[in-house]
């Protein structure tokens, strides 16, 4: 068991300041997935608080590999301990020893390519792997794992906004791998003790996304004057939430006092439809997007809305940035980026 110091008071739900995670100084977390998107925000926000954070993630070939390992020397520079390695191989307990709180973020993303052969990686990435960090868990005697769910376990047919107690029905195996380790977490918690948070995302956007995403592909495309391509009608609805809400509500889910297993959906509240970003991306960048169309993809839902009554209720947490301060802010972080690219080529090697 890590240091014994309490976790902070639960804040108050209406209050407008940001989560002091400053509270809960000294002690030490262990964030898997810890340099990817939404992972090194959480990292950083954890040392900058005064966490001792232990981070793991491994390489892999879904996106360019210089983005982690630029990350990786960021956090380690900034004090984390920074371990290249997969949650599968684990088999030592001591990995989590001294550990107050995992925050497992890794896992195989993507809904359209969880079909096919594919099935075999997203079932050891997000569930085998689940497994195996709550046996070492259970054996380290770490107080709470936070989990990153996704708002794919609902599907279709369900009332919107989802609520936490609605019948899981996903359509996806993306969908089916997050929902089973929403079910380990669960069983693990009875029978070890451990203080669980289940955390379902919508749709995640903001500086650092993925380039595989959609709204990265997006404002690319309107970058560069390149098509874009929607699939189906781009009337499907998601209810889009900016990274910084998503880090804010991950800490204070392994920070605040919390009674055996939650369950919590995470919404921006921006609940818009792809065509309509598709027209707030180009107000942004000053240019039409190029838009083509193509078929729809097996495992996309026409809709997704989230109640977050419980989020505010258990964590104190609300969301504090806009579909339109958020895109705008992405916009800017990747129009950055492409100058910064040019100015490189520029200069040749």
């Amino acid at each position: 068991m890590g240091p014994s110091a309490p976790f902070p008071p639960r804040p108050h739900a209406d209050a407008p300041a940001l989560p002091d995670f400053g509270r809960s100084a000294g002690m030490t977390a262990l964030v898997t997935g810890g340099l990817g998107f939404i992972g090194q925000g959480v990292c950083t926000q954890l040392l900058a608080a005064g966490w001792q954070v232990k981070v793991m993630d491994r390489q892999s070939d879904f996106y360019d590999p210089s983005i982690k390992e630029h990350r990786a020397e960021v956090l380690a520079a900034a004090g984390a301990n920074v371990v290249i390695g997969d949650v599968t191989a684990m088999d030592d307990p001591m990995v989590l020893h001294g550990v107050d709180v995992v925050f497992h973020l890794a896992g195989q993303p993507g809904v359209r390519q969880s079909w096919g052969p594919a099935f075999a990686t997203y079932a050891r990435d997000n569930v085998l792997a689940t497994q195996r960090l709550l046996e070492l868990a259970e054996a380290a005697g770490t107080r709470r794992v936070v989990y990153a769910s996704s708002s794919s376990i609902y599907g279709e047919g369900h009332a919107h906004p989802a609520r936490e107690a609605d019948l899981p029905a996903p359509v996806s195996p993306y969908g089916i791998t997050k929902l089973a380790g929403e079910h380990l977490l669960r069983a693990y918690s009875a029978r070890a003790g451990i203080e669980t948070a289940i955390l379902r995302y919508f749709t995640v956007y903001g500086p650092e996304q993925r380039p595989d995403m959609a709204f990265h592909r997006l404002i690319d495309a309107a970058l560069t004057g390149s098509p874009f391509t929607v699939n189906g009608t781009g009337r499907q609805l998601r209810d889009f939430t900016f990274v910084d809400d998503i880090v804010d509500a991950t800490i204070l889910a392994g920070t605040v006092p919390l009674d055996g297993n939650v369950t919590c959906n995470i919404a921006g509240g921006s609940s818009i439809s792809l065509l309509e970003a598709i027209d707030a991306v180009g107000e942004l960048v000053g240019t039409p997007v190029d838009v083509r169309r193509d078929a729809p993809q097996a495992g996309d839902v026409t809709r997704t809305e989230a109640d977050t009554a419980l989020a505010r209720q258990l964590l104190g947490w609300q969301p504090t940035v806009a579909i339109a301060e958020g895109l705008q802010r992405q916009v800017d972080w990747q129009r950055q980026k492409a100058g910064a690219r040019a100015a490189v080529a520029r200069v040749g090697p």
